[in-house]
Protein backbone atom coordinates (compact mmCIF):
# COMPACT_ATOMS: atom_id res chain seq x y z
CA UNK A 1 0.00 0.00 0.00
CA UNK A 2 2.76 2.40 1.01
CA UNK A 3 4.67 1.43 -2.12
CA UNK A 4 1.66 2.27 -4.32
CA UNK A 5 1.22 5.65 -2.55
CA UNK A 6 4.88 6.46 -3.03
CA UNK A 7 4.69 5.69 -6.74
CA UNK A 8 1.55 7.82 -7.09
CA UNK A 9 3.15 10.73 -5.23
CA UNK A 10 6.28 10.61 -7.37
CA UNK A 11 4.13 10.48 -10.50
CA UNK A 12 2.16 13.53 -9.29
CA UNK A 13 5.29 15.50 -8.44
CA UNK A 14 6.69 14.80 -11.89
CA UNK A 15 3.43 15.57 -13.66
CA UNK A 16 2.73 18.91 -11.93
CA UNK A 17 5.76 20.78 -13.35
CA UNK A 18 5.04 19.35 -16.77
CA UNK A 19 1.43 20.49 -16.53
CA UNK A 20 2.47 23.98 -15.42
CA UNK A 21 5.04 24.08 -18.23
CA UNK A 22 2.37 23.13 -20.76
CA UNK A 23 0.02 25.81 -19.37
CA UNK A 24 2.80 28.39 -19.53
CA UNK A 25 3.64 27.33 -23.09
CA UNK A 26 -0.03 27.59 -24.11
CA UNK A 27 -0.29 31.05 -22.51
CA UNK A 28 2.83 32.21 -24.32
CA UNK A 29 1.60 30.87 -27.65
CA UNK A 30 -1.82 32.41 -27.15
CA UNK A 31 -0.46 35.85 -26.27
CA UNK A 32 0.29 37.80 -29.48
CA UNK A 33 3.60 39.60 -29.64
CA UNK A 34 3.53 43.40 -29.62
CA UNK A 35 3.18 44.78 -33.15
CA UNK A 36 6.04 46.73 -34.67
CA UNK A 37 5.75 49.73 -36.96
CA UNK A 38 8.38 51.31 -39.21
CA UNK A 39 7.61 54.63 -40.88
CA UNK A 40 9.88 55.57 -43.79
CA UNK A 41 9.17 59.18 -44.73
CA UNK A 42 10.47 60.68 -47.96
CA UNK A 43 10.33 64.45 -48.10
CA UNK A 44 8.50 65.57 -51.24
CA UNK A 45 8.07 62.15 -52.89
CA UNK A 46 6.53 62.89 -56.28
CA UNK A 47 4.30 60.26 -57.92
CA UNK A 48 4.82 61.82 -61.37
CA UNK A 49 8.50 60.80 -61.13
CA UNK A 50 8.03 57.58 -59.16
CA UNK A 51 5.50 55.96 -61.48
CA UNK A 52 7.67 55.94 -64.65
CA UNK A 53 10.59 54.54 -62.64
CA UNK A 54 8.34 51.79 -61.27
CA UNK A 55 7.11 50.93 -64.76
CA UNK A 56 10.72 50.72 -65.98
CA UNK A 57 11.57 48.32 -63.16
CA UNK A 58 14.04 50.75 -61.58
CA UNK A 59 12.51 50.71 -58.10
CA UNK A 60 12.24 47.01 -57.19
CA UNK A 61 11.95 47.54 -53.44
CA UNK A 62 9.14 50.08 -53.71
CA UNK A 63 7.38 47.80 -56.19
CA UNK A 64 7.60 44.97 -53.66
CA UNK A 65 5.85 47.16 -51.10
CA UNK A 66 3.13 48.23 -53.53
CA UNK A 67 2.54 44.67 -54.75
CA UNK A 68 2.18 43.45 -51.18
CA UNK A 69 0.36 46.41 -49.71
CA UNK A 70 -2.01 49.31 -50.20
CA UNK A 71 -0.99 52.63 -51.71
CA UNK A 72 -2.21 55.91 -53.18
CA UNK A 73 -2.11 59.66 -52.95
CA UNK A 74 -1.92 61.44 -49.63
CA UNK A 75 -3.97 64.60 -49.21
CA UNK A 76 -1.73 67.21 -47.67
CA UNK A 77 -2.56 70.62 -46.19
CA UNK A 78 -2.68 74.05 -47.84
CA UNK A 79 0.68 75.64 -48.65
CA UNK A 80 2.46 72.50 -47.47
CA UNK A 81 6.01 72.52 -46.21
CA UNK A 82 7.98 70.07 -44.09
CA UNK A 83 7.59 71.45 -40.55
CA UNK A 84 3.85 72.01 -40.97
CA UNK A 85 3.05 68.62 -42.46
CA UNK A 86 5.40 66.47 -40.38
CA UNK A 87 3.93 68.03 -37.26
CA UNK A 88 0.48 67.26 -38.65
CA UNK A 89 1.57 63.65 -39.14
CA UNK A 90 2.59 63.54 -35.47
CA UNK A 91 -0.37 65.38 -33.92
CA UNK A 92 -3.31 64.99 -36.31
CA UNK A 93 -4.30 68.62 -35.76
CA UNK A 94 -3.98 71.67 -38.08
CA UNK A 95 -0.79 73.78 -37.92
CA UNK A 96 -2.51 76.65 -36.13
CA UNK A 97 -3.37 74.25 -33.31
CA UNK A 98 -0.09 72.33 -33.19
CA UNK A 99 1.95 75.54 -32.96
CA UNK A 100 4.17 74.74 -35.96
CA UNK A 101 2.84 76.89 -38.80
CA UNK A 102 5.94 76.88 -41.00
CA UNK A 103 9.73 77.06 -41.05
CA UNK A 104 9.57 80.30 -39.11
CA UNK A 105 7.03 80.98 -36.34
CA UNK A 106 6.83 84.44 -34.80
CA UNK A 107 10.17 85.40 -36.28
CA UNK A 108 11.96 82.30 -34.93
CA UNK A 109 12.83 79.01 -36.58
CA UNK A 110 10.27 76.37 -35.63
CA UNK A 111 11.23 74.00 -32.81
CA UNK A 112 9.70 71.36 -30.57
CA UNK A 113 9.55 73.99 -27.83
CA UNK A 114 6.65 75.53 -29.77
CA UNK A 115 4.50 72.37 -29.75
CA UNK A 116 1.08 72.93 -28.22
CA UNK A 117 -0.18 69.36 -28.72
CA UNK A 118 1.40 66.09 -27.61
CA UNK A 119 3.05 64.35 -30.58
CA UNK A 120 2.79 60.68 -31.51
CA UNK A 121 6.21 59.71 -30.19
CA UNK A 122 5.38 61.07 -26.73
CA UNK A 123 2.01 59.30 -26.61
CA UNK A 124 3.62 55.98 -27.54
CA UNK A 125 6.45 56.44 -25.03
CA UNK A 126 4.00 57.02 -22.17
CA UNK A 127 2.25 53.77 -23.06
CA UNK A 128 5.48 51.81 -22.69
CA UNK A 129 6.17 51.45 -26.42
CA UNK A 130 9.81 51.84 -27.38
CA UNK A 131 10.43 54.63 -29.88
CA UNK A 132 13.28 55.24 -32.31
CA UNK A 133 13.47 58.27 -34.62
CA UNK A 134 16.10 59.73 -36.93
CA UNK A 135 16.23 62.62 -39.41
CA UNK A 136 12.55 63.54 -38.95
CA UNK A 137 11.92 67.26 -39.67
CA UNK A 138 10.90 69.63 -36.87
CA UNK A 139 12.13 67.39 -34.03
CA UNK A 140 14.86 69.76 -32.77
CA UNK A 141 15.65 70.03 -29.96
CA UNK A 142 14.95 66.37 -29.33
CA UNK A 143 12.50 65.36 -26.62
CA UNK A 144 12.91 62.55 -24.08
CA UNK A 145 11.37 59.33 -25.39
CA UNK A 146 11.23 55.70 -24.37
CA UNK A 147 14.10 54.92 -26.70
CA UNK A 148 16.14 57.31 -28.84
CA UNK A 149 15.67 60.36 -31.04
CA UNK A 150 18.05 61.97 -33.55
CA UNK A 151 16.77 65.25 -34.97
CA UNK A 152 16.48 66.22 -38.63
CA UNK A 153 15.65 69.32 -40.65
CA UNK A 154 15.69 72.59 -38.63
CA UNK A 155 18.58 71.46 -36.43
CA UNK A 156 20.78 74.46 -35.59
CA UNK A 157 24.55 74.47 -35.67
CA UNK A 158 27.77 75.88 -37.12
CA UNK A 159 27.09 77.73 -40.39
CA UNK A 160 23.46 76.75 -39.88
CA UNK A 161 22.36 79.11 -37.14
CA UNK A 162 18.84 79.46 -38.51
CA UNK A 163 18.50 75.72 -39.07
CA UNK A 164 16.71 76.33 -42.38
CA UNK A 165 17.67 74.04 -45.26
CA UNK A 166 21.20 73.42 -44.04
CA UNK A 167 23.08 70.53 -42.52
CA UNK A 168 25.29 70.86 -39.45
CA UNK A 169 27.46 67.90 -38.59
CA UNK A 170 26.71 66.04 -35.38
CA UNK A 171 29.70 67.70 -33.71
CA UNK A 172 28.57 71.16 -34.90
CA UNK A 173 25.07 71.17 -33.39
CA UNK A 174 24.30 74.23 -31.28
CA UNK A 175 21.35 75.61 -29.33
CA UNK A 176 19.95 72.30 -28.14
CA UNK A 177 20.36 68.54 -28.21
CA UNK A 178 20.22 66.68 -31.52
CA UNK A 179 20.42 63.26 -29.87
CA UNK A 180 18.49 61.69 -27.00
CA UNK A 181 19.89 60.28 -24.86
CA UNK A 182 23.09 62.35 -24.95
CA UNK A 183 25.08 59.28 -23.97
CA UNK A 184 24.40 57.92 -27.47
CA UNK A 185 26.48 60.61 -29.21
CA UNK A 186 29.93 58.98 -28.71
CA UNK A 187 28.50 55.67 -29.93
CA UNK A 188 27.16 57.28 -33.10
CA UNK A 189 30.41 59.14 -33.75
CA UNK A 190 32.36 55.91 -33.35
CA UNK A 191 30.14 53.70 -35.52
CA UNK A 192 28.70 56.13 -38.09
CA UNK A 193 31.09 59.07 -38.02
CA UNK A 194 30.49 62.78 -37.75
CA UNK A 195 27.46 62.65 -40.05
CA UNK A 196 25.38 65.57 -41.29
CA UNK A 197 21.99 65.89 -39.65
CA UNK A 198 20.12 66.83 -42.84
CA UNK A 199 20.61 67.35 -46.57
CA UNK A 200 22.85 70.22 -47.68
CA UNK A 201 21.61 73.71 -48.36
CA UNK A 202 21.24 74.48 -52.06
CA UNK A 203 23.89 76.73 -53.65
CA UNK A 204 22.97 80.36 -54.16
CA UNK A 205 23.02 82.30 -57.40
CA UNK A 206 26.47 83.77 -56.72
CA UNK A 207 28.02 80.36 -56.09
CA UNK A 208 26.57 79.07 -59.36
CA UNK A 209 27.46 81.96 -61.65
CA UNK A 210 30.17 81.03 -64.12
CA UNK A 211 30.73 77.55 -62.72
CA UNK A 212 27.29 75.97 -63.00
CA UNK A 213 28.40 72.49 -64.09
CA UNK A 214 31.05 72.22 -61.39
CA UNK A 215 28.66 73.45 -58.68
CA UNK A 216 25.90 71.03 -59.70
CA UNK A 217 28.22 68.03 -59.74
CA UNK A 218 29.90 68.92 -56.44
CA UNK A 219 26.58 69.49 -54.71
CA UNK A 220 25.17 66.18 -55.93
CA UNK A 221 28.33 64.38 -54.79
CA UNK A 222 27.75 65.85 -51.34
CA UNK A 223 24.14 64.69 -51.40
CA UNK A 224 25.23 61.15 -52.21
CA UNK A 225 27.68 61.19 -49.30
CA UNK A 226 24.91 62.34 -46.94
CA UNK A 227 22.60 59.59 -48.21
CA UNK A 228 25.29 56.97 -47.62
CA UNK A 229 25.76 58.25 -44.07
CA UNK A 230 22.01 58.17 -43.45
CA UNK A 231 21.71 54.65 -44.84
CA UNK A 232 24.53 53.49 -42.57
CA UNK A 233 22.81 55.24 -39.65
CA UNK A 234 19.42 53.62 -40.33
CA UNK A 235 20.96 50.16 -40.71
CA UNK A 236 22.97 50.58 -37.51
CA UNK A 237 19.98 51.76 -35.48
CA UNK A 238 17.72 48.96 -36.71
CA UNK A 239 20.42 46.40 -35.95
CA UNK A 240 21.71 47.66 -32.61
CA UNK A 241 18.79 49.67 -31.22
CA UNK A 242 15.61 47.93 -32.41
CA UNK A 243 12.44 49.62 -31.20
CA UNK A 244 8.75 48.81 -31.40
CA UNK A 245 8.02 52.06 -33.26
CA UNK A 246 10.64 53.44 -35.65
CA UNK A 247 10.48 56.50 -37.90
CA UNK A 248 13.14 57.62 -40.37
CA UNK A 249 13.09 60.42 -42.94
CA UNK A 250 15.12 61.56 -45.94
CA UNK A 251 15.06 65.10 -47.35
CA UNK A 252 17.53 65.12 -50.25
CA UNK A 253 14.82 64.18 -52.75
CA UNK A 254 12.90 67.38 -52.05
CA UNK A 255 16.02 69.52 -51.91
CA UNK A 256 17.20 68.24 -55.29
CA UNK A 257 13.79 68.66 -56.87
CA UNK A 258 13.57 72.35 -56.01
CA UNK A 259 16.37 73.36 -58.36
CA UNK A 260 17.14 70.28 -60.50
CA UNK A 261 13.67 69.05 -61.43
CA UNK A 262 13.88 67.70 -65.01
CA UNK A 263 11.94 70.52 -66.69
CA UNK A 264 11.74 71.42 -70.38
CA UNK A 265 13.11 74.66 -71.88
CA UNK A 266 9.63 76.19 -72.04
CA UNK A 267 9.10 75.86 -68.27
CA UNK A 268 9.36 78.83 -65.93
CA UNK A 269 12.91 79.49 -64.73
CA UNK A 270 14.68 77.14 -67.15
CA UNK A 271 18.40 77.84 -67.32
CA UNK A 272 20.33 75.57 -69.72
CA UNK A 273 23.58 76.23 -67.87
CA UNK A 274 22.07 74.54 -64.81
CA UNK A 275 19.13 72.43 -65.94
CA UNK A 276 20.90 70.59 -68.75
CA UNK A 277 23.89 69.51 -66.65
CA UNK A 278 22.36 66.53 -64.83
CA UNK A 279 18.86 65.94 -66.19
CA UNK A 280 18.63 62.62 -64.30
CA UNK A 281 19.55 64.20 -60.96
CA UNK A 282 16.03 64.17 -59.54
CA UNK A 283 15.02 60.66 -60.74
CA UNK A 284 18.41 59.46 -59.47
CA UNK A 285 17.38 60.50 -55.96
CA UNK A 286 14.47 58.06 -56.11
CA UNK A 287 16.63 55.28 -57.51
CA UNK A 288 18.94 55.86 -54.55
CA UNK A 289 16.01 56.07 -52.14
CA UNK A 290 14.84 52.65 -53.31
CA UNK A 291 18.15 51.18 -52.17
CA UNK A 292 17.67 52.76 -48.74
CA UNK A 293 14.22 51.18 -48.63
CA UNK A 294 15.84 47.84 -49.42
CA UNK A 295 18.05 48.24 -46.35
CA UNK A 296 15.00 48.91 -44.19
CA UNK A 297 13.06 45.95 -45.62
CA UNK A 298 15.82 43.59 -44.47
CA UNK A 299 14.88 44.42 -40.89
CA UNK A 300 11.18 43.66 -41.24
CA UNK A 301 9.51 40.51 -40.00
CA UNK A 302 5.98 39.12 -40.25
CA UNK A 303 4.91 41.21 -37.27
CA UNK A 304 6.05 44.56 -38.74
CA UNK A 305 3.87 47.12 -40.50
CA UNK A 306 5.66 49.48 -42.87
CA UNK A 307 4.32 52.91 -43.77
CA UNK A 308 5.89 54.97 -46.53
CA UNK A 309 4.69 58.58 -46.45
CA UNK A 310 5.60 61.92 -47.95
CA UNK A 311 4.49 65.33 -46.75
CA UNK A 312 3.74 66.59 -50.26
CA UNK A 313 4.79 66.23 -53.88
CA UNK A 314 6.67 68.84 -55.88
CA UNK A 315 5.78 70.42 -59.23
CA UNK A 316 7.51 72.79 -61.68
CA UNK A 317 6.63 76.48 -61.44
CA UNK A 318 3.74 77.23 -63.73
CA UNK A 319 1.84 80.37 -62.68
CA UNK A 320 2.60 83.91 -63.87
CA UNK A 321 3.07 84.99 -60.28
CA UNK A 322 5.54 82.25 -59.37
CA UNK A 323 8.81 83.59 -58.11
CA UNK A 324 11.65 81.27 -59.00
CA UNK A 325 13.67 82.30 -55.97
CA UNK A 326 13.68 80.09 -52.93
CA UNK A 327 12.48 82.56 -50.31
CA UNK A 328 9.29 80.94 -49.09
CA UNK A 329 11.21 79.22 -46.30
CA UNK A 330 12.39 82.45 -44.77
CA UNK A 331 15.36 82.95 -47.07
CA UNK A 332 16.02 86.18 -48.97
CA UNK A 333 14.74 86.51 -52.56
CA UNK A 334 17.02 85.35 -55.42
CA UNK A 335 19.06 83.12 -53.08
CA UNK A 336 18.57 79.93 -55.12
CA UNK A 337 17.23 79.56 -58.67
CA UNK A 338 14.25 77.37 -57.82
CA UNK A 339 12.30 75.79 -60.70
CA UNK A 340 9.86 73.60 -58.72
CA UNK A 341 7.96 74.08 -55.49
CA UNK A 342 5.33 72.54 -53.23
CA UNK A 343 3.86 75.37 -51.16
CA UNK A 344 0.96 76.00 -53.52
CA UNK A 345 -2.12 77.41 -51.81
CA UNK A 346 -4.10 74.39 -53.01
CA UNK A 347 -2.34 71.42 -51.48
CA UNK A 348 -4.23 69.14 -53.86
CA UNK A 349 -1.87 70.37 -56.59
CA UNK A 350 1.02 68.60 -54.86
CA UNK A 351 -0.30 65.41 -53.21
CA UNK A 352 1.99 63.36 -51.07
CA UNK A 353 2.54 59.61 -51.38
CA UNK A 354 1.28 56.83 -49.14
CA UNK A 355 1.94 53.09 -48.96
CA UNK A 356 1.41 50.49 -46.25
CA UNK A 357 2.47 46.84 -46.02
CA UNK A 358 2.25 44.38 -43.18
CA UNK A 359 0.02 42.00 -41.22
CA UNK A 360 -3.64 42.57 -42.03
CA UNK A 361 -2.92 45.14 -44.77
CA UNK A 362 -4.65 44.55 -48.10
CA UNK A 363 -2.30 43.47 -50.88
CA UNK A 364 -1.90 45.07 -54.30
CA UNK A 365 -4.62 47.68 -53.72
CA UNK A 366 -4.39 51.23 -55.08
CA UNK A 367 -6.62 53.74 -53.31
CA UNK A 368 -8.47 56.09 -55.61
CA UNK A 369 -9.12 59.73 -54.80
CA UNK A 370 -8.42 61.32 -51.43
CA UNK A 371 -8.76 58.36 -49.06
CA UNK A 372 -5.65 59.15 -47.02
CA UNK A 373 -4.77 62.49 -45.43
CA UNK A 374 -1.86 63.81 -43.38
CA UNK A 375 -4.21 63.79 -40.37
CA UNK A 376 -4.77 60.03 -40.58
CA UNK A 377 -1.23 58.79 -39.95
CA UNK A 378 -1.12 59.17 -36.14
CA UNK A 379 -4.61 57.72 -35.47
CA UNK A 380 -3.85 54.69 -37.63
CA UNK A 381 -0.53 53.99 -35.91
CA UNK A 382 -2.14 54.39 -32.48
CA UNK A 383 -4.85 51.94 -33.51
CA UNK A 384 -2.25 49.30 -34.40
CA UNK A 385 -1.02 49.51 -30.81
CA UNK A 386 -4.54 49.38 -29.43
CA UNK A 387 -4.52 53.02 -28.33
CA UNK A 388 -7.64 55.13 -28.80
CA UNK A 389 -6.77 58.32 -30.74
CA UNK A 390 -7.29 61.53 -28.78
CA UNK A 391 -10.49 63.51 -29.29
CA UNK A 392 -8.45 66.48 -30.54
CA UNK A 393 -7.23 64.47 -33.52
CA UNK A 394 -8.84 65.38 -36.84
CA UNK A 395 -7.85 62.23 -38.66
CA UNK A 396 -9.36 58.76 -38.62
CA UNK A 397 -8.12 55.20 -38.58
CA UNK A 398 -7.53 54.07 -42.17
CA UNK A 399 -9.93 51.14 -41.98
CA UNK A 400 -9.91 50.82 -45.77
CA UNK A 401 -6.32 49.57 -45.83
CA UNK A 402 -6.99 46.63 -43.47
CA UNK A 403 -8.53 43.29 -44.35
CA UNK A 404 -11.94 43.40 -42.69
CA UNK A 405 -11.24 46.88 -41.34
CA UNK A 406 -10.72 47.84 -37.70
CA UNK A 407 -13.69 48.92 -35.60
CA UNK A 408 -12.12 52.00 -34.00
CA UNK A 409 -12.53 55.49 -35.40
CA UNK A 410 -12.24 58.90 -33.83
CA UNK A 411 -15.42 60.82 -33.17
CA UNK A 412 -14.09 63.62 -35.37
CA UNK A 413 -13.33 61.36 -38.33
CA UNK A 414 -15.43 63.43 -40.70
CA UNK A 415 -14.34 66.85 -39.42
CA UNK A 416 -10.87 67.11 -40.92
CA UNK A 417 -10.04 69.72 -43.57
Amino acid sequence: MLKRLSVALVTLLVALPLAFAEDAKSATEAKPSQPKVIVFAVNGAEWDILRPLLIQGQMPNLKKVLDNGTFGKLKTISEPNCPKVFTTFATSVPPEESGITGFVVGGQTASTNMLKVEPLWSILSKRGITVGMANVPATFPVMPVNGYMISGMLTRGKDCEDGVLCAPKLSEVQGGDAVYPRSMVPELEKNIGDFRIDCSRMPNAEDLKGKEEQAVNEWLAGVQQIREQQTKLFDYLLTNHPTTFTMFDQSCEDRTGHWLYPIQPYNVGYNPKINSVRVEAFPDQYRAMDKVLGTILKHMDDNTTLFIISDHGIKPLRAFGDDHAHHQHGMTPSTTPVIAKHDYADGDDVPGAFAAMGPGIKKGVELEGWQVTAFDIAPTILHIYGIEPGKQMRGHVLSQIFEGGPKVQTASAQSKN
